[in-house]
């Protein structure tokens, strides 16, 4: 499965294997599989297993080839003259090249070239050549001298395998100590002990890839010995909320997970060093977790006994470490440190840091990206964040998906579950079950969901110049070509974890991938529709107003359709986006009847930028917070007409054409308020302007009530969808409505009859203030205000008829119930407390509210508690009506205190009131 784009690494590739047609293993040579990790490494030739025979990289300013066996520095002369030609480096005169004496014989083939070659013993830094040619035996045991050639700009073809080296020396550790490993893996390449397949190989003309290639490249127990030794459990404590991390290197492995795999402390390999990630910097600091910190900094140092430095925010884990016998230091990062412990929140030295831990030092980071993600907008963590500007390179990130503090076991060494926590290995087993038939176990199954969130992660890194990244998009691509993504709709929802996991990854990987255009088949079966509008000009009015606003086009964008959208240059860079659809939740559900997220925002960074969603959808820009009212024009390439209906703009004639509009998606925007329903429910609408009105009268009757003007700063949305996150409805802005609302929201004769309490409920939901709301309680009950007066005084619909609760027996029966059982706060809420306020309304009216409201407006220093804020609601309520309703609250349960009743003394006593009956 070859990458079917141009990466960074193709003219590398291109020049290394200039010429040559097909490469023969076979013979008696038996090569070694090498692994690459890191950012620079990538594969020249790569078997039918994925395993790769010779490879790649690029270390500092320098070059590294690396052959499998070191019979093949003279199997394959023509490679190795290009091999010395690139590594010469680009520019370099330099022809002389370095031969170790053990591998002589590849002199041999160079006698009538332009090289002129030395024999030596050893490297050393006088040699004066541009390239050193040597077997992976003959390095010795520190080549610091080799690695400064190559960093300095120097070339190096190494040839070897480990396998016969890892057959003498069953207990050491291949990926430090095998001695070529010294040299070629500070740049991404290691040797392995695994034995390569040998085969005829055509050269491609591009970089080989397959989904076998995507593994994990090591067992980690002995590893996971020492840093689980005496550890039985990791304690999150004091209400800390960790990141989740992404285990994705192929030299990187889960240390601490949750029971359902989320990783949230982990290690890796980074060339000849190591790593080791915890996903919040307080738990370095926590004496219960004391001995985990001594495990990892033991395996950091690597029996180094180095000097381990401390970063000075982290004083707090001095003592700590300290009591644990670890001898640090608090200091800034220095190079000569053997472990440097610090956290992820800081973008300086992250290329002196690589290098240190490339170079053999060790690295223990905490933190977090969560907090940091929900306070940049707009900005991709995977990428910006700045521990992972460090980590990713070494197969590490860290999520903004969250672990609550809890106990969790340290994995059984014995039992092999580590793995389904390694991104790689689920991935790698996903891409054999789909495309080879391999059968997956039931708990490999159970982790598909969550695969599918990783795919989305580990994408957004979006290193396209990576050769390891672009193969992971490889595999995907071919894993959504061979399964197809599953075409989610409401008759056929997604309930598999496999569907979940393909309905995850084809969106992501729409994102991200450089050619979508070809990938969009395999994703959306349905035709799109065609776009019927071109060089659309739109006058857009915004509003002053504290809060962003969407603004409506009338144009809709098919599923993978793009266009050119052309802005003013007064408003690039400010904070404006373009948003394409409008159902803007996202679901968590198991049974999903449309993708998770369906909406996309582009934020406006230039005059013409190019826009599009897999999903389709409305196309809106999105205003932010603004003093004044703005006039803009914006120019829309191409799109797809929408049946929509703006009050005071839209004709009657218009609307005639409008309303068939082939959009699937209406909208219909009046005084103060939108409403996003499927066109077919406005298809047969042939009086919109009736319609309006309507509407127009319920929003007035919903801010006479609120006490504020008619005219609303931002006009209140309602959008309709096939499933929303949560209830039947639920407020916001947008508010959300499952789809047979609509029908409700636009028959006028319909409403009248039965009412609309139910939208009307989640938009009194938007007029509550946090001044005189005491939540829990009141959270579902306060907003009926505005369902109870829109419909009688409004709509002219009783309150009983508007809502089967609110019939007297039952509030009755409630109220009686509430008493015996105390009169316990506890239990006021949604129903029970709204006959409190029906009760304040059958006694003074609406006018009372109005005014109440009214004086929260100009109120300041609002009490923070319910106890304050209820004593503020009584009190003002009394002065509005002008009467001591202190009793009133009191037989309610209400907290009222003493010096509330000493401010309303002077007021007559409400004597009468309806709960006199049950004191």
């Amino acid at each position: 499965m070859a990458l079917q784009h141009i990466e960074p690494h193709h003219e590398a590739y291109t020049f290394l294997m200039k010429g040559l047609r097909e490469l023969d293993f076979r013979g008696n040579a038996v090569p070694c599989d090498l692994l690459l990790t890191g950012d620079k490494a990538f594969p020249l030739a790569m078997n039918s297993q994925g395993q790769v025979l010779m490879a790649a990289s690029l270390y500092g300013r320098g070059r590294i080839v690396v052959l499998s066996h070191e019979v093949y520095l003279t199997t394959f002369p023509a490679l190795v003259e290009n091999a010395l030609m690139w590594l010469r480096g680009d520019g370099s005169d330099n022809l002389s090249v370095g031969v170790q004496k053990h591998v002589e014989a590849v002199a041999d083939n160079f006698n009538n070239s332009q090289f002129q070659v030395k024999v030596v013993e050893a490297f050393s830094e006088n040699l004066g050549v541009g390239v050193y040619v040597t077997d992976a035996y003959s390095v010795g045991d520190d080549p610091k001298d080799l690695l400064a050639f190559v960093k300095a700009g120097g070339g190096v073809l190494i040839a070897g395998q480990a396998w016969n080296w890892a057959a003498g020396h069953p207990k050491e550790n291949i990926i430090l100590h095998f001695p070529g490993n010294k040299v070629s893996s500070v740049a991404g390449i290691y040797f392995s002990q695994h034995y390569g397949a040998v085969e005829i190989l055509c050269v491609h003309p591009q970089i080989p890839s397959s989904w076998m290639a995507v593994k994990v490249g090591k067992k980690f127990e002995d590893d996971l010995e020492i840093l689980l030794k005496g550890i039985s459990e990791f304690k999150l404590q004091n209400g800390l909320v960790a990141s989740e991390v992404l285990v994705h290197g192929p030299l990187s492995f889960p240390i601490g997970t949750t029971e359902d795999g989320r990783v949230f402390l982990a290690g890796a390999y980074y060339g000849k060093g190591r790593v080791v990630v915890i996903s919040h910097e307080e738990l370095l600091k926590q004496e219960a977790l004391a001995p985990v910190w001594k495990n990892a900094i033991d395996w950091l140092d690597n029996d180094r006994k180095g000097v381990i430095g401390v970063s000075k925010d982290l004083n707090a884990a001095l003592p700590h470490f300290s009591k644990s016998g670890i001898n640090c230091t608090k200091t800034q990062f220095r190079k000569d440190l053997s472990v440097y412990v610090c956290t992820a929140y800081t973008d300086e030295n992250v290329e002196e840091i690589q290098d240190f831990v490339a170079e053999g030092g060790g690295l223990l980071i905490g933190g977090h990206s969560w907090w940091w993600t929900n306070n940049n907008s707009g900005k991709n963590p995977m990428k910006d964040f700045y521990g992972n500007k460090i980590l990713n390179k070494m197969g590490l990130s860290l999520l903004k998906q969250t672990i609550d503090e809890g106990s969790y076991k340290a994995p059984v060494l014995s039992q092999d579950t580590t793995d389904n926590s390694h991104f790689c290995h689920l991935l790698r087993r996903v891409a054999g079950h789909v495309i080879k038939g391999e059968e997956l176990t039931k708990f490999e199954e159970q982790c598909l969901k969550r695969l599918g969130s990783d795919c989305a992660s580990y994408l957004h890194m979006k290193a396209y110049d990576w050769y390891s990244y672009t193969q992971v998009v490889s595999t995907l691509t071919g894993i959504l070509k061979k399964a197809g993504m599953p075409q989610v709709n409401e008759k056929n929802p997604v309930k598999t974890p496999k569907d979940h996991l393909l309905l995850k990854m084809g969106t992501a990987l729409f994102e991200v991938c450089q050619d979508p255009d070809a990938l969009l088949p395999y994703l959306i079966k349905d035709t799109p529709l065609t776009a019927d509008v071109y060089n659309r000009r739109i006058r857009i009015h915004v509003n002053a107003s504290k809060m962003d606003q969407w603004i409506s086009s009338g144009l809709y964008l098919s599923p993978g359709m793009k266009t050119d959208i052309t802005v003013p240059a007064e408003i690039v860079n400010k904070g404006w986006k373009v948003q394409i659809g409008c159902q803007t939740d996202y679901l968590k559900a198991d049974n999903l009847k449309r993708a998770p997220r369906v909406h996309k925002q582009f934020p406006i960074t230039s005059e013409m930028m190019k826009v599009w969603n897999l999903w389709g959808g409305l196309i809106y820009l999105i205003a932010p917070p603004t003093k004044q009212v703005v006039e803009i024009e914006v120019t829309v390439q191409m799109a797809v007409s929408a049946p929509y209906y703006k009050s005071g703009e839209t004709t009657a004639a218009d609307w005639s054409l409008l309303r068939t509009a082939p959009s699937p998606w209406a909208e219909l925007e009046f005084e103060n308020i939108i409403l996003t329903v499927p066109s077919d429910v406005v298809r047969g609408l042939e009086h919109p302007d009736k319609l309006a009105a309507y509407w127009d009268a319920i929003m007035r009757g919903i801010a006479d009530l609120a006490a504020i003007p008619h005219t609303f700063p931002r006009k209140e949305r309602l959008v309709t969808d096939v499933q929303i996150s949560h209830g039947w409805m639920h407020a916001g802005y947008p508010v959300m409505a499952h789809m047979p609302t609509a029908d409700d929201l636009v028959n006028i004769d319909s409403a009248k009859s039965k009412g609309l309490w139910g939208p009307i409920h989640e938009l009194g939901h938007n007029q509550q203030r946090r001044c005189w709301e005491f939540p829990p309680h009141t959270s579902e009950c306060t907003c009926n205000l505005w369902s109870v007066y829109v419909h009688e005084e409004v709509l002219g619909i009783n309150r009983v008829q508007a809502q089967v609760y609110m019939d007297p027996v039952q509030q009755n029966k409630r109220v009686e119930e509430y008493v015996k059982g105390g009169r316990n706060l506890h239990n006021w809420n949604k129903w029970v407390a709204l006959e409190t306020y029906m009760q304040l309304q059958n006694k003074f009216g609406w006018d009372a509210f109005k005014k109440v409201f009214a004086a929260y407006h100009g109120m300041t220093n609002i009490p923070n508690d319910n106890k304050g804020k209820m004593n503020l609601y009584a009190e003002t309520f009394s002065q509005t009506v002008q009467m001591n309703l202190c009793g009133f609250f009191k037989s309610w349960g209400w907290p009222i205190e003493t010096s509330t009743e000493d401010k309303l003394s002077n007021l007559p006593l409400w004597t009468d009131h309806p709960m006199v009956q049950y004191d």
